[in-house]
């Protein structure tokens, strides 16, 4: 798996409504890691989905 970046979760946004942080992505996409994946051990944030015929953007790699 290729990483686009490695970003500090101290960087990143936090949303307490849906529990996830997430960080732009200098292409305009955002990247996503919810509190449960964190706790599961995940330190890869997925992107976004993207609009059909769209190509996907690469992952960002977070601290936990």
């Amino acid at each position: 798996m290729s990483m686009y970046d490695e970003i500090e979760i101290e960087d990143m946004t936090y949303d307490a409504t849906l529990q996830i942080y997430h960080y732009p992505c200098p292409c305009g996409d955002r990247f996503e890691i919810g509190i449960d994946d964190l706790r599961d051990g995940e330190d890869v944030a997925d992107d976004l989905p993207k609009p059909e015929g769209e190509a996907d953007a690469q992952p960002v790699a977070v601290a936990a």
